[in-house]
Parts: C-alpha cells; sequence; structure tokens
C-alpha cells in the first residue's frame, strides 16, 4: 500500500469524485430505488433489496427491484409487517439470478420479525459497546444475526455475504454507503448515526478493483475483503473521515472506461 499518493491521481479522484456524486447519478444506479421513498423503514428495505439484487446490468437490475416493490404496494414496510398469505403469494414468480422466491419469503420474514423489536435495521449491524476502526466484526455479526431465525433456508446464505470467507461483501459496503454518508450532494442518505463514515468499507466490485489497481491504490492480486481494506486504508490518506466517497471516483472512471478497457 503506498504511503503517498502521487498528486495526479489526488487530482483525478477529487474531480471524478465531484462529477458523479450529485442528482444525476441517482438515476442510472440502482440507489434510485430507495430514492421511491420518504419514510426511514421504507429506504432501509427498499435499499436492502436493491444493494443485495445488484449484480448484472443495472437497468435490469433497476426494473426487478421495481417490479419487486409494485408487487410490495410500494409499501415495503408495511408489506413485510402485514402481508398476507394472498399478498405473498403475489411475489412467488419473481425472481433475480439465483435469488429467489425461497429467498425472498427468508428476507421477508426476517425483516417482519425483526421491526417488530426495532425501529430501524441499523442495529442489526451494530454490536454492543463497540466503536471498531472498521466494520470488518459488523458483518460478521449481521450475517449471523440475518440467520439467527428457526429453519432458515442454507440456499439463501450465498446472498449475504461476510468476510469470516474473506468475501469483499460488495453489496453489503455499498448498501451501508448508501445508509452512513452524508453530505450535501443528495445521493447518499445519511441516515444511520450510530455507524461513522470513517469506518466505512470501499464497495470493491469489478469497477473499482480495476481501476483502483491501475492507480496503485492496492497491490492486491484479487477482489477481496483484504483488497477492499487495503484500498480504503489508502484512501484515508485523502480523507480519513470519509474514504468512501471516492467509490464514486473509481466506480465512475470504471463505466466510463477511463483507462480504455
Amino acid at each position: 500500500m503506498p504511503e503517498v499518493i502521487p498528486t495526479e491521481v489526488i487530482d483525478i479522484l477529487n474531480a471524478k469524485y465531484l462529477k458523479f456524486n450529485n442528482l444525476d447519478f441517482i438515476s442510472t444506479d440502482p440507489i434510485c430505488i430507495p430514492h421511491l421513498y420518504s419514510e426511514k423503514q421504507d429506504i432501509e428495505i427498499s435499499g436492502f433489496f436493491a444493494a443485495i439484487l445488484a449484480w448484472g446490468q443495472r437497468k435490469t437490475i433497476i426494473n426487478k427491484c421495481k417490479e419487486l416493490l409494485e408487487n410490495m404496494d410500494n409499501s415495503p414496510y408495511q408489506f413485510v409487517k402485514n402481508a398476507s398469505a394472498n399478498e405473498l403469494k403475489k411475489l412467488e414468480n419473481f425472481a433475480h439470478r439465483t435469488f429467489n422466491f425461497i429467498d425472498l419469503m427468508y428476507f421477508i420474514e426476517f425483516f417482519k420479525t425483526h421491526y417488530a423489536k426495532n425501529t430501524s435495521l441499523e442495529s442489526a449491524f451494530l454490536i454492543e459497546n463497540r466503536k471498531p476502526e472498521n466494520l470488518k466484526l459488523n458483518l460478521i455479526h449481521f450475517k449471523e444475526y440475518f440467520f439467527s431465525l428457526e429453519n432458515y433456508p442454507k440456499r439463501t446464505q450465498k446472498h449475504i455475504s461476510s468476510p469470516i470467507s474473506n468475501s469483499a461483501c460488495k453489496r453489503i459496503n455499498m448498501y451501508l454507503r448508501w445508509m452512513v454518508r452524508h453530505d450535501n450532494k443528495g445521493v447518499d442518505f445519511g441516515i444511520w448515526k450510530n455507524i461513522l463514515p470513517h469506518q466505512l468499507i470501499i464497495p470493491c466490485d469489478v469497477h473499482v478493483e480495476n481501476i483502483a489497481r491501475k492507480l496503485n491504490l492496492t497491490s492486491r492480486p484479487k477482489a477481496d475483503w483484504k483488497m477492499a481494506e487495503e484500498i480504503t486504508k489508502t484512501l484515508k490518506i485523502l480523507d480519513p473521515e470519509d474514504p468512501t466517497k471516492y467509490d464514486f471516483a473509481l466506480f465512475g472512471m470504471g463505466i466510463e472506461k477511463y483507462f480504455g478497457t
């Protein structure tokens, strides 16, 4: 990991962060899904589905999320709390990639159980009396908690990543960025206050991985938890309090094929 980032790389990252962290970014990104809502719990639930289903083409992801939420009467919080058997049956044909009705039913049951005792999904990620430097242990805890209901489907475990298997946890880290980061740009929500921006880990997808390697922000050979930690640690040289703001820059440079790849 570099101890000093070249000035030209700093200038590129700051310029691209400003270019992509604005309201124009929302409409073509899965973050547009939670932006359909104003109630905190609706934002949390719709955002969680949007993040977990975020693989494949972004247009397809957005369309599948909208399809799912329409079948929840566009009121995800009320739906997970109160849906009848007939209302749940409307979802039986929903699928995206390997995420199917079995997985969806467990997600809904988890949300119903969690919100019966909690007002926010943030508490699912918290470890009592612990505010660590980053969220590795929190993500391990979250997966254990998520699958703490009796008779959970074993197949559904693959949809919730954990650092315990050295996964980069791209989707969960992206979701946490949405919920935790707050600035005046209007993209990320910043509705969670117990997790702090400096604890976040960069969502390391193929775009972030490729651009970070080209900019010498990482020396790791593949996208895994250690790479995500290393990139984040490098970005803290630029902004120790909010390193994942540069996700906009790295992801944006990837989708615009900045290096022609």
